[in-house]
């Protein structure tokens, strides 16, 4: 008789997922806000909405992934903390329209499920939620044989937050002379990772376990550093000045990035000088013999997160760096 194949056979393990969602339910749990009404486990998650918080509540979602940076953490074997790039990656995106994050979902996607390196990234993933004060209700995982390489697996997320329409942060306000803070970066963020491979690892011949003096640490661990989540930062900005708008620095850098928050008709003068760019980026442009102009449109160097408020609102919160200036006339200008 012919041997009756199972599912077990084509290469995915029931069991295996069986093992990782248990282990998700409890790290999920810890991140759950009041209004979740139910979370992991079910097929979809509920949430209620606080209606008597938001008079004319909006609902703002974004979706994203880490990009290449998941190459550097599958060399690594280390698995902790993309899922912070994750949801990072995602929150730091609603946030400039003033929403409050409210709950995440990821998507977890590999050749070959195993149980211990999915509860890692399921804990870096739960670890930024914590810090964005959003809960991790759902999401899903597949693993797919013969898709995807052995070992190799992608991740993307959606996020979804809530603003009061009266105080939706759209950038309307801005006007020439306004000033623009700028929040440090933790390094190369989730952005850019296809030019750092091809640079470092191609062009210069380094790996992830190259030591540099300069980095004080192997490349590896300076390129695995966890994207920035700012929203607390916002938060607490938000309590103390009018915020007129804000651009993530993303891909595209700052020279992309912040005009998509300026009206028509305005650009931005960006002091170089007032921040020290951090020295992944010295190597990378070093490595790679790479134009400055090539770098700001690529990478953040330095700066992850970017707030417009008034001149005079500006001395309010002068523990914060001002990096920049709104100006007549349109793109970015670095002086």
């Amino acid at each position: 008789m012919k041997k009756s194949l199972t599912y077990k056979d084509a290469g995915v393990d029931i069991k295996e997922a069986d093992k990782l969602i248990a282990s998700i339910s409890s790290m999920a749990k810890k991140t759950y806000r009041p209004e979740v009404v139910t979370g992991i486990g079910s097929f979809g998650a509920l949430f209620a909405l606080d209606i008597i918080k938001y008079k004319e509540p909006v609902i703002v979602s974004g979706t994203d992934g880490v990009g290449t940076k998941l190459d550097i953490a599958i060399m690594m074997d280390v698995h902790d903390t993309i899922g912070i790039d994750l949801v990072a990656m995602c929150v730091n995106d609603i946030i400039t329209s003033g929403a409050e994050p409210l709950f995440f979902l990821d998507y977890l996607a590999t050749s070959k499920l195993r149980a211990e390196q999915g509860s890692q990234i399921i804990k870096g993933i739960a670890e930024g939620c914590l810090q964005a004060g959003c809960s991790l209700i759902g999401g899903e995982t597949a693993e797919m044989p013969g898709f995807y390489p052995e070992g190799v697996y992608d991740l993307s997320g959606f996020a979804v937050g809530v603003v009061e329409k009266s105080e939706i942060i759209n950038g309307a306000d801005i006007k020439a002379g306004d000033v623009i803070i700028g929040l440090p970066s933790r390094g190369v963020h989730s952005n850019g990772f296809s030019l750092v491979r091809k640079t470092l690892f191609e062009h210069a011949g380094m790996d992830v376990a190259t030591n540099v003096k300069e980095l004080g640490k192997t490349i590896g661990k300076a390129l695995l550093e966890p994207t920035i989540i700012y929203v607390k930062t916002v938060e607490e900005i938000k309590k103390r000045v009018k915020i007129k708008g804000m651009a993530h620095i993303t891909g595209g850098g700052i020279t992309d990035n912040l005009p998509r928050t300026l009206p028509k008709g305005l650009g931005a003068e960006i002091d170089r000088s007032s921040w020290e760019v951090p020295a992944i980026f010295r190597l990378i442009q070093e490595k790679g013999n790479i134009a400055d102009n090539e770098m700001l449109k690529t990478f953040n160097m330095g700066i992850g997160f970017m707030i417009v408020v008034d001149k005079e609102d500006a001395e309010k919160i002068s523990e914060y760096n001002v990096v920049g200036r709104v100006v007549e006339g349109d793109g970015v200008r670095y002086v």
